[in-house]
């Protein structure tokens, strides 16, 4: 029987192989974290290498993403499809092994890490939706079908960064007890000793968040590993951190407990003495077939959900109508009525006009929509009295176990890597939302989201200028070019309820991708369409006056703008000019529409076109034209009402018509 320090070598050894063979790569950390690793993998983390979509399996988050050789070896060793060959080709060209661990890339891995904190707030979500889908649907008598653990590995730059502050801080308040986090506390990062930078007391930090803290323990004594894992576990009520002394890049004999084995391949002499200090005699990539079967995890994973399913078989029996929601849920499917009755909602809205904020039909929408779907998880950072994302049917989590929203408070980076996390987990839908301008707080998790192509809903409200006296600091300009030109990423600016609906169930339908929903919060009028134009909004964008012939002129807007490109319109047509007005709601969704269809809209052979948005302008030459013309924003707002802002900058009738004349002229 080989000891516990002979199977974590075995991790040092593949990492220090692996980064040195693509000279690329941070072996400190895996080296640092294996002893933990192993005791964690081999006698407590419940998966099935066979199936790593097994729902009821433990998640691990590799928050400190850069040591992903440390998670590579993990799964190759256990039995997940992760041959030896990937191994070798770490970091290299489509390889199941990139630099950071990529969901969707690599069997095993749960979320996308890279910037470092934010695999913490993932974990933080998938902690939140399995005990929330739990209460849910768990029920007595040992049907509990919801039911494991989150864990996550975290470095000093976790902590280092804010985002860490603002989960971890939610975190403690929701009580997360079965959410179990690893510090990696070896006291080094890329610029040397962190003493010089990162002093606070970390323990008392997360007493003072309300999470259960346990160490300094010995990072490097499995059997002290154990035990602070068996007693985290036991606590159900708060979340909990082992802090774990290490030293990072273990076993290398010049470099170990030094910034040197942090980001950078150790060197081929280094890598032959860390071998000889390791008493590791294979040659590289090669694991003895003793140590394959200690790791082997795939006859007890088998045997694990096995036993799941039995129980799940059991559960369908005695409660079917909850199992047949749970399993639609997981799929991440719609009900069957759907089509149906988003159709009639959708129907009666163009029917019955209200003049309305488009923030305000979002709202109007999430009732009519929540009551469908169940998986609707809402929530806002701090600002749900402006961003109307509660209806009448939300209920916190921090007060009903099972229930559908979450009071993020001022948390806007958290909250979106907080969502991410929740639909990485399954069963749910999160939406999330703040003011349009907060965006920038939530950028990167935004673009993860994208580059995971997850199943968010954002909603952003105060979308211009149009939110008035607050100010430029309040204003968003270039946030929605910026947001459109995110890969994956869709984007909607309605200009009434009904358009506002539509893109809400887009946003729900939509599979392969985040949605933003940037809302307005000045009352809109609501536009006449015919049934045609109706069903052409989910199009992304659609004809929405026109002339009785080929149009001399073409105006494009979006949102509130919507309204005063029509009444430009009518007084260019009254001065004998054929107009065509399109409203774009969304740009990237008329994009992918055929060519026939972009076409009859955007028609190649009418160039005289006037876009008319208050954002910044340059983003609307794709539609205008070089030569084309732009009512848009080009600098910074003011401080003034709402009314003096649209008039000063340029978002009048007046100034479109003069806009449309000059380039008629010409």
């Amino acid at each position: 029987m080989l000891s516990r320090r002979e199977l974590a070598n075995a991790i040092r050894a593949l990492s220090m192989d692996a980064i040195q063979k693509a000279n690329s790569g941070h072996p400190g950390m895996p080296m640092g974290m294996a002893d933990i690793a192993e005791v964690l993998w081999r006698d407590y983390l419940k998966h099935n290498p066979t199936n790593p979509e097994w729902f009821d399996r433990d998640r691990f988050i590799l928050s400190n993403g850069h040591g992903s050789m440390l998670l590579y070896s993990l799964l190759h060793l256990t039995g997940y499809n992760l041959p030896m060959e990937e191994l070798k080709n770490f970091r290299q060209f489509h390889s199941k092994t990139p630099g950071h661990p990529e969901i969707g890339c690599t069997p095993g891995v749960e979320t996308t890490t890279g910037p470092l904190g934010q695999g913490l707030a993932n974990a933080v979500g998938l902690a939140i939706a399995e005990r929330t889908l739990g209460a849910q649907f768990n029920r007595p008598g040992g049907y509990d079908i919801v039911n494991h653990f989150t864990y996550v590995f975290m470095g000093d730059g976790c902590l280092m960064e804010g985002i860490s502050h603002e989960v971890c801080s939610l975190a403690g308040t929701l009580g997360l007890g079965k959410l179990i986090g690893f510090y990696d506390y070896n006291g080094i990062s890329i610029d040397g000793e962190i003493k010089g930078w990162f002093t606070e007391d970390t323990y008392r930090r997360f007493e003072a968040y309300n999470w259960h803290v346990l160490g300094e323990i010995d990072g490097h004594n499995s059997k002290a590993i154990s035990r602070a894992i068996e007693e985290a576990q036991s606590v159900t009520d708060k979340p909990s951190l082992i802090i774990c002394r290490t030293v990072i890049g273990f076993g290398s004999p010049n470099k170990a407990g030094t910034e040197e084995s942090h980001g950078a391949a150790l060197g081929d002499e280094e890598v032959a003495l860390a071998r000889e200090e390791l008493s590791w005699h294979s040659p590289p990539f090669k694991i003895p077939q003793e140590i394959y079967n200690q790791w082997d995890a795939t006859a007890v994973g088998i045997e694990r959900e096995h036993s799941w399913n039995e129980k799940l078989a059991s559960y369908k029996k005695v409660y079917p109508d909850l199992a047949n929601e749970f399993e639609r849920r997981i799929k991440g499917e719609v009900p069957v009525t759907w089509e149906s009755d988003t159709y009639k909602i959708i129907t009666k809205l163009q029917n019955n006009p209200q003049n309305i904020a488009s923030r305000k039909a979002s709202q109007n929408t999430i009732e009519y929509f929540g009551s469908l779907l169940p998986e609707l998880l809402g929530g806002s950072a701090d600002l749900a009295p402006s961003n109307l994302t509660i209806w009448s049917g939300s209920k916190s989590i921090k007060d009903h176990l099972a229930g559908n929203y979450i009071h993020y408070g001022v948390r806007e980076f958290g909250m979106t890597a907080i969502a991410n996390g929740i639909c990485n987990h399954g069963g749910f839908l999160p939406y999330t939302a703040t003011f349009l301008i907060f965006v920038e707080y939530a950028r990167n998790a935004v673009r993860m989201a994208a580059l995971m192509k997850l199943r968010q809903i954002m909603i952003y409200t105060h979308d211009s200028i149009g939110l008035g006296e607050d100010g430029p600091t309040h204003q968003p300009v270039e946030q929605l070019a910026s947001l459109r030109l995110t890969p994956n990423f869709s984007t909607w600016r309605p200009c009434d309820q009904v358009e506002t609906a539509v893109a809400w169930k887009a946003a729900i339908e939509r599979h392969d991708g985040p949605t933003a929903l940037i809302l307005s919060r000045q009352n809109l009028p609501q536009q006449k369409r015919t049934p045609e134009q109706l069903l052409n909004i989910a199009r992304g964008g659609y004809v929405l006056r026109d002339s009785n012939s080929t149009p001399d002129i073409i105006l494009i807007a979006t949102g509130s703008e919507v309204e005063i490109t029509l009444g430009a319109a009518s007084k260019l047509s009254f001065d004998g000019y054929k107009v065509r007005v399109v409203s774009l709601p969304s740009t990237d969704v008329f994009d992918k529409q055929d060519i026939a269809y972009r076409e009859s809209v955007l028609p190649s052979t009418v160039r005289v076109r006037v876009a008319v948005e208050a954002g910044i302008s340059d983003y609307w030459f794709k539609y205008v034209g070089i030569d084309g013309k732009i009512v848009g924003m080009n600098t910074f707002g003011e401080s003034a009402p709402a009314g003096t802002l649209f008039s000063a900058f340029g978002f009048t009738i007046e100034n479109i018509v003069n806009q449309a004349r000059s380039l008629l002229k010409s």
